[in-house]
């Protein structure tokens, strides 16, 4: 394992963090509607500065209303999912594990269906909302299944999570033999990944999730790189294994239901992120975990900003763009397993 001290992680941090700036920058620059680059960023740092003047109120609109807080919002998103993806494979000690495979992806999906049916599929609260609850919903069931005895057994938990996560499936498309052809564009796009309903209310729904979710998971950092070498080893170090399981597995849980809750399911990242990372910094997750965080934030937002602009005005469901990357990427590590063998 590669020496991993505070100067390290604070510098490479840094680095990534200006990346993600720099690719936040780009996406409010690009867009169907054509706003001067230069007059963008002019119009965004004006607003951070509090003064007015820069563009016009339509262009003002674009930037500050439409362009922005879909390009936070996919930050938000991208982090999340990539640290709960990181954090599910260090405890089920399985490569391919990501943030749905326990089944909170499938009760969101539920949720959402539901909200869309019901007419909530216009309200920038309700739908996330609905979501929400029906993920939260599907963890307490697989949670609920998955603890024997007072322990939370990883094979148990993942089998109740592909149980459940199959029953919710069937549901799912249950309730998609009874939409209407409106509906049914509404749902098809929220189940491939849509920041196309992006606003300030969203950020504001998921960022105290992700933000407590990561902060506690970081806290485990150590005690995360001690059970890779087996609970039984951890538990002579000293880790109080039960109880880092219980707190990550719900921390983890707990970030991919408000991420999926506004945004639907976006596959991969989960996935590729954080092998990615692994194979460039190693498997240290007190550097892994913010660093999965950072390129996981500036990989979304520059694949939601690819899908918008591609074939513009039309826009691509961002899952069909991470789709795109994560597909030869899984070929490849199932080819060269140089990922597998660093868990």
């Amino acid at each position: 394992m590669k020496i991993i001290t505070l100067k390290k992680v604070l510098t490479i941090s840094i680095l990534l963090g200006f990346v993600l700036i720099v690719i936040i920058l780009i996406s409010i620059t690009m867009g169907s509607v054509k706003v001067p680059p230069l007059r963008s960023i002019r119009i965004l740092f004006r607003a951070i500065l509090g003064l007015k003047g820069a563009g016009n109120e339509t262009e003002r609109t674009i930037i500050l209303s439409l362009r922005l807080p879909r390009a936070i919002l996919a930050g938000f998103v991208g982090a999340g999912l990539s640290v709960s993806g990181a954090t599910f494979q260090a405890l089920l000690r399985n490569p391919l594990a990501d943030p749905y495979i326990l089944g909170v992806s499938s009760g969101a999906a539920v949720g959402a269906i539901i909200a869309i049916l019901l007419g909530l599929g216009v309200s920038s609260f309700g739908l996330p909302l609905v979501s929400f609850l029906g993920a939260l919903l599907s963890i307490v069931v697989v949670f609920y299944c998955g603890r024997q005895e007072g322990r939370i057994h990883p094979h148990t938990l993942l089998l109740a999570g592909v149980i459940v996560g199959s029953f919710l499936s069937a549901l799912i498309m249950f309730f998609i033999s009874l939409s209407q052809k409106e509906e049914l564009r509404t749902i098809i796009f929220w189940l491939m990944g849509d920041f196309s309903f992006s606003n300030a209310r969203s950020i504001l729904i998921i960022f105290p999730y992700i933000l407590l979710g990561v902060f506690l998971l970081y806290l485990r950092a150590r005690h995360l790189n001690l059970i890779l070498s087996g609970e039984e080893s951890a538990v002579q170090l000293g880790v109080d294994v039960e109880r880092l399981k219980l707190v990550s597995y719900l921390s983890a849980s707990l970030i991919t239901a408000a991420s999926v809750s506004v945004c639907g399911l976006i596959g991969f990242v989960g996935l590729i992120i954080p092998h990615s990372v692994r194979l460039i910094f190693g498997p240290d997750h007190r550097l892994l975990i913010p660093a999965s965080a950072l390129i996981g934030a500036s990989f979304l937002v520059a694949c939601d900003t690819f899908a918008r602009t591609l074939l513009a005005p039309v826009e691509l469901p961002v899952g069909v763009v991470t789709a795109a990357f994560g597909g030869p990427f899984f070929i490849y590590l199932l080819r060269t397993r140089k990922a597998i063998r660093t868990l």
